[in-house]
């Protein structure tokens, strides 16, 4: 008996690829080059299996009339149609809460690497350089002001984080959560303004497109850090590296970029910059959580079961 067909529209991970290997028959969209082939497989494609940086546009899903679920490994799923695919009857769903901890900890990380640091110091040892003197000062961080751009799941966590550092915690969002008891400021760049580190985790897509910009970063300031852990569409890199070597803040923390997995070279020469590959979720007990709940969206979406994760816009019309 033959296994139902799914179409992987990105390079998944290995553990979230085996599990649906043992149930399901994976084609690989980027193998397919001949349109012929594709379209007699297509109309046996029942689910889409994609990554937080996977393209499921709308010219893809209306070629797939059977298609069931699109099940994303990753939280974010900007690259996906969803309007095309609400249209579509097909449902979309992410992979949220599992990651939470995990971007947290790698965004403290981050401020603690940028405003300590910590990666200068263990390059400063390596290279020989501790007997000729002390290296510079750093920047204090417990007690410092933290700015949090989107103060959603991970926002709450990075917030609760920082609060164990006695940090002040104020936020900008789309709407304000006054349950909290954090300071609220309308604009990204207000917020700037009033803090010693701003932390980007506001969703990605056009509506949060370079949100920072050179208006936030002069806010931010010459003794303000940036961190980005949310995507590198967030952040104006070019206004972002004019703002470093002009000194207009002080240094940044990134673990995302516009165009990954290539970062642009002029980040490469700042030492005052902390670049990490996208790994704020990779650990693998979070990975493996992430593979069993995008499993487990698959299967649900093809057989027919509730969904366990569906993303906000599909929920809605869900619980309809």
């Amino acid at each position: 008996m033959s296994k139902p067909d799914v179409l992987a529209v990105a390079k998944l991970h290995p553990f979230y690829r085996e599990a649906l290997e043992a149930v399901f028959t994976v084609h690989d969209l980027a193998q397919i080059n001949d349109p012929v082939i594709f379209a007699a497989l297509a109309p046996r494609i029942l689910g889409v299996a994609g990554t937080g940086e996977a393209s499921v546009p709308r010219s893809l899903l209306a070629q797939l009339p059977h298609a069931r679920v699109v099940s994303v490994f990753g939280v974010g799923y900007d690259g996906v149609d969803v309007p095309a695919a609400i249209e579509f009857g097909i449902p979309v769903t992410h992979t949220p809460d599992v990651l939470t901890d995990d971007v947290a900890d790698l965004a403290m990380g981050l401020v603690l690497s940028v405003g300590r640091s910590i990666p200068q110091a263990n390059q400063f040892v390596r290279a020989g350089r501790w007997p000729d003197g002390p290296i510079a000062l750093a920047r204090k961080v417990s007690g410092a002001r933290l700015g949090i751009v989107g103060l959603g799941r991970i926002g709450k966590a990075i917030a609760q984080r920082a609060s164990a550092f006695g940090m002040s915690i104020a936020y900008t969002a789309r709407t304000e959560k006054k349950d909290l008891g954090f300071k609220f400021y309308p604009t990204a760049a207000a917020l700037a303004a009033q803090v010693d580190f701003l932390v980007a985790i506001t969703p990605g897509g056009e509506g949060t497109k370079h949100l920072i910009n050179a208006e936030v970063l002069k806010a931010l300031g010459p003794r303000g850090f940036l961190i980005n852990v949310a995507r590198g569409s967030v952040v104006d890199e070019d206004a972002l590296i004019e703002a470093l070597s002009n000194g207009t803040i002080a240094g940044a923390g990134l673990d995302v970029y516009v165009n990954e997995p290539h970062v642009p070279p002029a980040l490469l020469r700042f030492g005052n910059v902390v670049l990490t590959p996208h790994m704020a979720s990779a650990t693998t007990e979070t990975r493996q959580a992430m593979a069993d709940l995008a499993f487990a969206n698959m299967q649900a979406g093809i057989s027919g079961q509730p969904l366990r994760t569906p993303v906000p816009e599909c929920a809605a019309l869900l619980i309809k």
